[in-house]
């Protein structure tokens, strides 16, 4: 039977390996998600990549948690959890409705291109500005 408190223990002595892993891992499987999201791939590819990204996603949760339960509170702790959570709800939004997802990547990407095109329209010259005597 496993024992909750030497799960914790171990989560909170290899806390920098834990977190080596999952923090890469819960962005690019829920970035996974989100292309798959945009590529309007079928449901099953869609829920079995939500599945993988939740699951580091809980993870993450979990061993944050454990930190919350000896009373670690600091700002690496707030940011994971911040993390983890976004992660959740991201690749949950990418299944319960993933036609209002797909809306919002729609208008990010847009106003993306729509801001990069801004920047490269004028370019300043600096040759103007110096004046000769």
């Amino acid at each position: 039977m496993l024992d909750f408190n030497t799960i914790a223990e171990f989560s909170r002595a290899n806390c920098g390996t834990i977190c080596a892993f999952l923090v890469p891992a819960n962005i690019l499987a829920t970035l996974q998600t989100l292309i798959f999201t945009k590529a309007k791939s079928s449901p099953v590819k869609l829920q079995l990549m939500v599945g993988f990204a939740s699951f580091y996603a809980v993870l993450m949760l979990l061993h944050i948690y454990t930190w919350f339960t000896v009373g670690i509170v600091m700002m690496p702790t707030y940011i994971l959890l911040s993390l983890g959570g976004f992660c959740l709800a991201t690749n949950i939004w990418a299944i319960a409705h993933p036609s209002s997802l797909l809306s919002l990547m729609e208008i990010v990407i847009a106003t993306g291109k729509n801001l990069g095109k801004g920047w490269r329209k004028k370019s300043y010259d600096f040759r103007s500005e110096i004046r000769v005597r």
